[in-house]
């Protein structure tokens, strides 16, 4: 490999240059290999040339070769090519090979220099245009010319040998050769395909200037020798082909007259022409090196290239070319023939394309005036030009302009309808475009930052193209380029750059990721909308609000319906929910600015209605109660909103107030049903505790209430609910306390079984007579199973109910009961006694829905008491009854009963 074989040169370009490990085209003699400087990055082609290349040449003739006279020719050879390295060091013109680093001798023998990036030599484009024609196109056969670029991927030098190509690159040899010929003082000598380079940027290169001289009778004195034709006409088997004079393309003046002239080198210049659209693409001459078959081609004109037979072309010529150019090339007499600068103004040249290229050439030393009418009218042929031409021509040309403020705009607009119409245009863009916008536009730090007007004009171009740039960049090239220039227009002092600028943003949104936009676009945009003294701004930074909250644009709402191509663009641009503001940006920043807004112009409060349709979808239902909704309240009740305006208005607030409807309900049932289902965990737990003791709630209510109400004692000696013992009473059958109890006003009763219906009371208890009442289907052990008593209108006045007294303790007395009838009393009244029993002071007046208290006269206890119990006693649900009706009785009587009680007497005599 080549990195081995550079070990042994010990040279300056090894060492500061990283040189590829293959070569990408083979000139002549020369390897070319792709190589970078290693301190400033700046890509170059080495020119490498061994010496063992002679060797094996001269290793196939045998003993017949003398090492001396081998020695000699080697030497002579060596000697010509640093002559060709030295011409191109000394010799500096657009169309010649420009050389960076000058020709080093190593030990080894072996010779190096380099020179500008070159793709391949003429020779080599058209040997592989052969090769796709015979293999049937481009597609045939793999290129040769095959590089890899910075992502390691291979790809092909696009490369085309097409009209326009042809045409620019004759007219920049021709430039080359005038250059030599007027300004230099020499002859090429050697003129052919394999002595033009094409460079990087599909520019032609005169090179191979190991022939060169200064003609015959030259004037001026030179320190470069003349041609020796006795010496570059004798052709040595010993060397390689590509190392002497290739007689092909060689004029008669050098074989026929031995006549040094420039030109010699316009025959030459002939010949490649017709090579150019010859097939094969070679010259028509075959000498084959012999000088005498080359004699014998001219002594016939059937073999000589002339006007009658086509110039030996196999291909149709074109016609200017054929009337115009061909015939004052390839002509015997040297008189005849044009020179350089009367072929670049022939008719083959005169068209618009290659004037256009003519005159990018010769951009820098037009007037302003000529640089602004030139670039104005750019656009309307750059569609006609070939990708490669624009692509390697065109491009750099402008881009070279955008040092001219004053047309930089015009400039810019060519540049990126070029990039546009480009199929590779993404390379051309981050390889070439970029680094001229950063240049252009980014100052460097302490520079000072007057303002600029032709540099504004040119900033609005990138802004409007911003969507294209978005497309042609990856996420860290768009903000580490373009990010910067975007933000030069927010802070720019022109509303319009302004509004260029915020306009960005939906293409922002797309490329970028979600940190760069919270951190470095959001508080630029909260800066202009907040310091704005501008209606518009103010507009446009509502707008660009509504993007960021994850919105679209206005502008994008106003296009069409896509039959014009905008949807397809649009779906290019389409804004990533991953790029949209999170909720608490847009609560705790946006929502602030809105409420701080003090312009109550419609316009602009119908532009915030549109941020706050967003902000109601983000933001939380609190948030919306508290803080959004008196804010839109406050917008709608503006003075200058008209109906409409207004019943917009009224749409959104009714929306999201019905949204924290919504949201607060259902927030309530679910905490309602986690609620519920605590409570019924807690009851579980009691009754799982009630279980684990034998009882339940249930069974130890009543024992206590029965022993509370019946007077029973306690089992054990503990504490009742007032802090009394409560004391064992002797265990009562079960008989005895199915007796009904006798009150101190009832009648006596020789059935006292008849007056319960399947253990319910009867009236008939309360001394009167059984009244008609609706038994229910089933008892239970509560006074819901007792049926309702229903007042009726008193028969007669004598049954009245008395007034009630004061006693001599300002306690009002209950009024004493008068005998009443039972058609007085129905089934579905009863009268909540325990209100009028819990305050002594208050006696509620008897009405025809109170159960009037028994007379004195009746019993010899207190009017409310309840006797002690009989030998049998009631259920549990009579006493539980009538002892509620009798317990608070003594309180309000205010008395004592001086006799011996016992049960609920020894309770009453305590209080």
């Amino acid at each position: 490999m080549f990195s081995s074989a550079l070990k042994s040169f010990s040279s300056n370009i090894s060492a500061n240059y990283t040189i590829s490990s293959t070569p990408t085209t083979v000139c002549g003699a020369w390897k070319v290999y792709d190589g970078q400087k290693k301190s400033t990055g700046r890509a170059v082609s080495i020119f490498v040339f061994e010496r063992k290349s002679l060797d094996a040449q001269a290793g196939g003739l045998g003993p017949r070769s003398s090492s001396s006279s081998m020695r000699t020719v080697h030497e002579e050879v060596i000697a010509r090519v640093k002559k060709e390295s030295n011409l191109l060091a000394r010799l500096r013109h657009p169309s010649i090979l420009e050389l960076t680093e000058p020709i080093e001798d190593t030990r080894s023998g072996g010779l190096m220099f380099a020179t500008e990036p070159v793709t391949a030599s003429l020779a080599g484009l058209l040997q592989e245009k052969d090769d796709q024609e015979k293999m049937g196109g481009v597609a045939g056969r793999p290129s040769r010319f095959v590089v890899e670029d910075d992502n390691g991927q291979l790809r092909r030098r696009e490369l085309e040998i097409d009209e326009l190509e042809i045409q620019k690159g004759l007219l920049q040899v021709a430039q080359g050769l005038e250059f030599l010929h007027e300004s230099a003082g020499l002859v090429h000598g050697n003129l052919t395909p394999e002595s033009i380079y094409v460079n990087a940027k599909s520019d032609w290169k005169i090179a191979g200037l190991g022939f060169a001289g200064p003609p015959d009778n030259s004037d001026t004195s030179s320190s470069i020798p003349q041609i020796s034709l006795l010496e570059v006409l004798h052709h040595d088997p010993r060397l390689p082909r590509s190392l002497q004079l290739n007689m092909d393309y060689t004029s008669p003046d050098f074989v026929m007259d031995s006549n040094v002239s420039p030109a010699a080198d316009m025959f030459s210049l002939g010949l490649v022409v017709l090579a150019l659209y010859n097939s094969p693409h070679t010259s028509p001459l075959k000498a084959n090196f012999s000088v005498s078959t080359y004699k014998k081609l001219f002594s016939s004109s059937s073999s000589a290239p002339s006007s009658t037979n086509n110039y030996l072309s196999s291909r149709p010529l074109p016609k200017d070319l054929l009337n115009s150019v061909l015939a004052r090339l390839i002509t015997r007499r040297p008189g005849q023939r044009m020179n350089a600068r009367e072929f670049q103004q022939s008719q083959f040249f005169n068209n618009i394309l290659v004037s256009s290229i003519r005159f990018l050439d010769s951009l820098p030393a037009k007037t302003p005036n000529e640089k602004s009418q030139f670039m104005r009218g750019l656009p309307k042929i750059l569609n006609q030009f070939p990708r490669t031409v624009l692509e390697k021509k065109v491009l750099p040309a402008l881009l070279e302009e955008t040092k001219d403020r004053e047309i930089l705009f015009l400039v810019l607009q060519n540049v990126f309808k070029v990039v546009k119409s480009l199929p590779s245009g993404r390379r051309s863009f981050t390889g070439e475009v970029i680094p001229k916008l950063r240049e252009t536009f980014i100052a460097p730090k302490g520079s000072s930052t007057e303002r600029d007007t032709a540099k504004e004009a040119g900033l609005v171009v990138v802004l409007e193209n911003i969507e294209l740039s978005g497309e042609l960049c990856s996420g860290k090239e768009f903000r580490e380029a373009i990010l910067p220039i975007i933000k030069l227009g927010l802070e720019s002092h022109t509303h319009f750059i302004v509004d260029k600028s915020l306009g960005c943003l939906p293409t922002i949104m797309a490329v970028l990721d979600f940190s760069t936009i919270k951190h470095e676009v959001f508080p630029l945009v909260a800066a202009v909308f907040s310091k704005t003294s501008s209606l518009g701004i103010k507009i446009r930074g509502l707008e660009a609000f509504v993007v960021l909250c994850g919105g679209s644009s206005k502008v994008e709402e106003e296009l069409g319906d896509g039959l014009d191509g905008l949807t397809q663009a649009r779906k290019g641009t389409e804004i990533s929910n991953n790029t949209v503001l999170d909720k608490y940006t847009v609560q705790d920043k946006i929502v602030p600015l809105l409420k701080a807004m003090k312009t109550k112009e419609p316009a602009v409060l119908m532009a915030a209605l549109a941020v706050f349709n967003q902000v109601g979808q983000i933001a939380d239902t609190d948030f919306l109660a508290t803080e959004c909704l008196p804010i839109l309240w406050g917008f709608a009740l503006g003075p200058l909103l008209n109906l409409q305006q207004f019943q917009e208005y009224m749409v959104l607030i009714k929306a999201l107030s019905a949204r924290i409807e919504s949201e607060q309900t259902r927030k309530l049932r679910e905490l309602s049903a986690c609620s519920n289902a605590t409570r019924s965990n807690n009851s579980m737990h009691v009754r799982s505790v009630d279980a684990f003791s034998g009882t339940t709630g249930d069974d130890v209510s009543k024992n206590d209430f029965e022993r509370l109400v019946l007077g029973e004692r306690a089992t054990s000696n503990e504490p009742d609910m007032l802090g009394g013992i409560v004391r064992p009473q002797p265990q009562r059958s079960q008989s005895s306390r199915a007796a009904n109890p006798v009150f101190s006003w009832s009648t006596s009763n020789a059935n006292p079984a008849q007056n319960t219906v399947n253990g319910a009371l009867t009236m008939s208890s309360f001394g009167h007579s059984p009244v008609s009442s609706a038994q229910p289907s089933h008892m239970g052990g509560t006074l819901d199973n007792f049926a309702a008593l229903q007042p009726t209108p008193p028969p007669s006045a004598d049954r009245s109910i008395g007034n009630p007294t004061t006693d001599v303790l300002g306690v009002m007395t209950p009024m004493q009961p008068s005998s009443l009838q039972p058609s007085q009393w129905t089934n579905n009244s009863t009268t909540p006694r325990a209100q009028s029993f819990n305050n002594p002071l208050h006696v509620q007046p008897q009405s025809k829905f109170s159960i009037p208290p028994p007379s004195h006269a009746t019993s010899p206890f207190s009017q409310f008491s309840i006797a002690p119990p009989p030998a049998q006693s009631q259920g549990w649900l009579q006493s539980q009854y009538m002892t509620g009706m009798a317990a608070p009785s003594n309180q309000m009587n205010g008395t004592s009963n001086h006799q011996q009680k016992t049960g609920l007497d020894a309770y009453e005599s305590l209080l």
